[in-house]
């Protein structure tokens, strides 16, 4: 009797080790938005910290605790213009899901329309663990708030900020609270400068029509002889009209 219980405790023994070996290890994705990165944890153990792009304004990304349904080593995105998803992990109905993205230098600002972008790298390595480990073995968690996009880089904690002269004016007060100038009356604004613009005056020229050249044409004047007297008229030979006849 004692053997067979041997054997029976050594053949449950080995079905356990089998099962727990079956089961696969846990995995932890946690995904902060606040400071856009994700850790990855196997058996508790951190294995991997990336950089990641959330959902931008008006594309949150969902907080919470999921667990991953399908996988996709070559998705692409039937909702914005067949955009490339490689080794894509589901892990909302709706279709959120970590996958890589060829839009690596904006890693690390809110970015995607809601899913969780990774390096394509990055995302390889954590398909191919998610895959060997299994899906009911994977965890994503995420947390925090995804923030505002802005023009500058915030300045670094404990940075000393220094404020304008005029600021560091106003914070002088007196005993009821009024502002307190250094010179002891209103702050003294400089006016601006104005620079009336120099326009370059038009050059007009009148543009004269040539005078047109007029030439006196004259008649050529007959040329009269003087009278003669009567007397003195010759009439050719014809007697009857000379009056010496």
């Amino acid at each position: 009797m004692r053997a067979r219980g041997g054997v029976f405790a050594g053949v449950l023994a080995a079905a356990l080790c089998s099962l727990a070996s079956s089961a696969g290890a846990e995995i932890l994705i946690t995904i902060d938005k606040s400071a856009q990165q994700m850790l990855v944890s196997v058996d508790g153990v951190r294995r991997y910290t990336w950089p990641v792009s959330t959902g931008r304004s008006g594309y949150a990304t969902p907080s919470g605790t999921y667990t991953p349904f399908r996988m996709e080593e070559d998705h692409y995105s039937k909702e914005w213009d067949d955009a490339p998803m490689p080794h894509s992990i589901f892990f909302t109905k709706i279709g959120h899901a970590i996958h890589g993205s060829y839009e690596t230098k904006r890693l690390g600002t809110p970015a995607s329309h809601g899913c969780v972008r990774l390096a394509p790298p990055n995302a390889a390595a954590l398909f191919a663990l998610v895959k060997a480990e299994g899906l009911n073995n994977t965890k994503v968690v995420l947390t925090g708030q995804a923030p505002p996009l802005v023009a500058g880089r915030p300045a670094p904690q404990g940075a000393a900020t220094e404020e304008p002269l005029e600021l560091q004016q106003y914070r002088q007060q007196d005993s009821f609270g009024r502002p307190v100038y250094p010179s002891g009356g209103q702050p003294q604004y400089g006016q601006p400068q104005y620079q009336q613009p120099q326009y370059a005056q038009p050059q007009y020229q009148q543009p004269y029509a040539a005078q047109p050249r007029y030439q006196q044409q004259y008649a050529v004047q007959p040329q009269y002889g003087q009278p003669q007297p009567y007397g003195q008229r010759y009439y050719g030979n014809d007697p009857r009209f000379d009056p010496r006849y």
